[in-house]
């Protein structure tokens, strides 16, 4: 089969070999594996943190946000059928989705949306698991809940945080604060649901005083949180909630405690590294979030669309991962 590769971490995305097109083996499934057919994938953020900071034995396949077609199924499959229109966002301990086949455990997969193609529905698993697992796993807000509390998004417009807007608009009563920094992702943000839209390049507190929400129960930080730290402390409330998703190459938690406030870290890949008793609780929930899709209550939050999965389109998919400038989510489709 195609797959696209890399075996050696570090490289510049445009060296040739930071990503190559090779054929390798179609894989078979274990007995809770679905057998994909690849369809269409979406680039994520952890796909080149792996690239650039994870040397492995072996060529390796990246990338884990796929829709694709269930070719066959492992012996104990109760979920799924041969046929089905599937999701996923996969696990990061076994091969990805830059191929033209990829396993996926059933308890992490769901029916994809009926109402959108396969390329829109690419887009969306991964950040929905995150953005889900963060406000109602992680915070404890409840699904209609949250009526006279503050939301900050730090990082609105990128792939987690578009999603993440949408369902705290619709699905919460939460006065929700998105950031971000140029004009388009600004209006991208705004058109998602948030109520107030700030500039994170600038100071936090003056805008904050002039769209009347300056104190915050809840902060959910999507990148540069170390950046932003002090600034996330002072706009939240006394015993409020600080989430994020990055990778600080520090973070002292003892500014916290003055406020008493507590810090949740978010990792959508826990369940399926460890296998836990709750791991199929990310079928349900895709289920859910296509049910969402299908109603027309969340929307899919694609930016950039960059023609079929091969080598060459990825490291330019990579290229501008790096740059910190996307908005939504970059899908391929095709091979």
């Amino acid at each position: 089969m195609k797959a696209i590769v890399y075996d050696k971490a570090g490289l510049p995305i445009t060296d040739p070999q930071a990503l190559y097109d090779t054929e390798l083996p179609q894989p078979a499934p274990g007995a809770r594996d679905l057998l994909v057919r690849v369809e269409a994938i979406s680039v994520n953020p952890v796909d080149s943190k792996l690239r650039q900071g994870v040397q492995p034995p072996g060529p390796r396949v990246l990338g884990w946000d796929a829709a694709g077609v269930v070719e066959t199924v492992g012996a104990e499959v109760t979920l799924f059928k041969a046929g089905d229109q599937v999701w996923f966002a996969g696990d990061i301990t076994r091969a990805g989705s830059y191929a033209e086949y990829t396993l996926v455990d059933e308890r992490i997969a769901g029916h994809r949306p009926a109402s959108v193609s396969a390329a829109q529905a690419a887009a969306l698993p991964l950040t929905s698991i995150t953005a889900w697992e963060l406000l109602f796993d992680r915070l404890k807000v409840a699904e209609g809940g949250g009526q006279g509390q503050n939301l900050l998004v730090i990082g609105a417009s990128g792939g987690v945080g578009s999603i993440l807007v949408q369902l705290a608009a619709r699905l919460t009563g939460l006065t929700v604060v998105g950031t971000a920094s140029r004009a388009a992702s600004q209006a991208w943000v705004r058109e998602l649901g948030a109520h107030h839209v700030i500039d994170h390049s600038q100071p936090f507190a003056p805008q904050l005083k002039a769209i009347g929400v300056e104190q915050f129960d809840h902060v959910i930080s999507l990148t540069h949180t170390d950046s932003y730290y002090a600034q996330i402390i002072e706009v939240l409330k006394p015993q409020g909630q600080l989430a994020l998703i990055d990778d600080p190459a520090t973070l002292d938690a003892m500014p916290l405690k003055r406020k008493s406030i507590s810090l949740h870290w978010e990792f959508m890949f826990t369940r399926s590294m460890y296998r836990s008793v709750d791991m199929q609780a990310q079928h349900a929930l895709l289920e859910r979030i296509a049910a969402l899709i299908d109603s027309g209550a969340i929307r899919t939050t694609v930016g950039e669309q960059m023609g079929a999965i091969n080598a060459a389109n990825l490291r330019q998919a990579h290229a501008i991962i790096e740059s910190g400038k996307t908005v939504g989510k970059i899908v391929l489709a095709g091979f």
